[in-house]
């Protein structure tokens, strides 16, 4: 079991690089992280944007639309699908 965790936590710090460097117009550098983000992830929450919202579900509006904003989005420009 603490294995699971620690690819979880490992694949969220490189989810959130490829979104990072996606938004600063390194898409290629978040490419590389999303797919390692992938490579870590115990199950498929990183296979696309639906996944991950139903892992990610927050009911608050205004959190809801800055994850949106920016997180995701920048996910979507590292190469993540929507489906």
């Amino acid at each position: 079991m603490r294995c699971d965790s620690t690819a979880v936590r490992l694949s969220i710090n490189h989810a959130q690089l490829a979104s990072a460097y996606a938004l600063n117009g390194e898409t290629e550098r978040g490419a590389a992280e999303l797919a390692e983000t992938q490579r870590l992830s115990p199950d498929d929450r990183y296979s696309s944007l639906a996944r991950l919202r139903a892992f990610y579900n927050f009911d608050v509006p205004k959190i809801r639309a800055l994850r949106d904003a920016t997180y995701f989005a920048g996910l979507r420009k590292a190469g993540m699908p929507e489906e």
